[in-house]
């Protein structure tokens, strides 16, 4: 080293902020103490006592899950949509229900919009202090929601301040809110239009709450948005007559769905249905009501794409 040069001094890393939580799902589980120490079958036997936890605890909010039901079927009915904000396994669940419904309902693809924090790589991977940053929530909210939507936020701990950013912004902007969590007294609660607050409990490895936490959420997430589909009549009885035959066994179920709701045989249901260019609903109708495929797709034309509406229509 020169004389007079500066000695190289190491230089502080920058100090990261820390959050305690104090949520249900970070509390230990007095039944898991020992997990480490227990048989593989044992093991297994503690997180299934726990698992049957969830949907328990879902029962238990099916008001509010009715609530936030109605509020979906208005805002789909009315033009607008319905947004899922959420991060790490909460958001991932997200995802997952919303890109269901498309090959299941055949829902436009813009009904049901999940937003993940941190984006699409937060599907496959930690997004580092991706859900810390209340503010991209809010951004990202004020970016694409509209008055009359209707945006649910999945945080297990009900205090993600990305989903909890995301509502804010969404509610300044005149949609609906709703917070799905795993803490029934999260503070968020009086932030929201509807609050669902699954009690599940301490998780059996504490804070993991991909276990029975994102277990009820996805009971919640599954009950929530097919009870929306029934309510908008992409259902009869219990068939799913919007399903998007895709492949060979979908393909098949139309035909099974048409057997099981007309009683008719399957050379019957086969040949009407290539009579109504595979549209499904058609066929049916047809072969319900005895009226022809244009009469048929008529009906349904005139009752918004309603079965049990074309059929009464037709009866009449």
């Amino acid at each position: 080293m020169t004389a007079g040069a500066l000695e190289p001094r190491e230089v502080a890393a920058p100090i990261r902020p820390v959050v305690r939580v104090y949520a249900p799902t970070e509390q230990r589980n007095p039944h898991s103490v020992d997990l480490d120490l227990m048989s593989t079958r044992d093991v297994l036997a503690v997180i299934n006592e726990a698992d049957r936890r969830a949907p328990a605890a879902v029962a238990a909010v099916l008001d509010e899950i009715s609530e936030a039901v109605d509020l979906a079927v208005a805002a789909l009915r009315g033009g607008q949509r319905v947004h899922y904000f959420g991060a790490g396994t909460s958001g991932r669940l997200g995802v997952l229900d919303a890109v269901e419904l498309t090959p299941t309902f055949n829902s436009p693809r813009d009904w049901f919009c999940a937003h993940l924090a941190g984006g699409r790589d937060a599907m496959w991977q930690a997004v580092e202090d991706a859900e810390d940053d209340e503010r991209v929530g809010a951004a990202e909210s004020a970016d694409c929601v509209q008055a009359g939507d209707l945006v649910v936020g999945l945080a297990a701990s009900g205090r993600t301040p990305y989903v909890l950013g995301a509502l804010a912004a969404a509610r300044a902007k005149g949609a609906s809110t709703v917070l799905v969590c795993a803490d029934p007294h999260a503070k968020a609660a009086d932030a929201v239009d509807v609050f669902i607050g699954v009690d599940t409990g301490p998780e059996v490895v504490t804070g993991s709450t991909r276990m029975k936490a994102g277990t009820a959420q996805k009971l919640v997430l599954n009950a929530f948005s097919t009870a929306v589909m029934v309510r908008l009549g992409r259902v009869y009885s219990n068939l799913m007559v919007d399903v998007v035959a895709t492949n060979a066994k979908l393909r098949g179920r139309t035909i099974s769905i048409l057997v099981e709701a007309t009683g008719c045989a399957e050379e019957v249901s086969r040949r009407v249905l290539d009579e109504a260019g595979g549209n499904l609903k058609t066929a049916l109708v047809s072969l319900v009501s005895g009226a022809g495929i244009p009469a048929a797709r008529a009906a349904l034309a005139r009752c918004g794409d309603q079965v049990r509406g074309a059929l009464a229509l037709l009866a009449s």
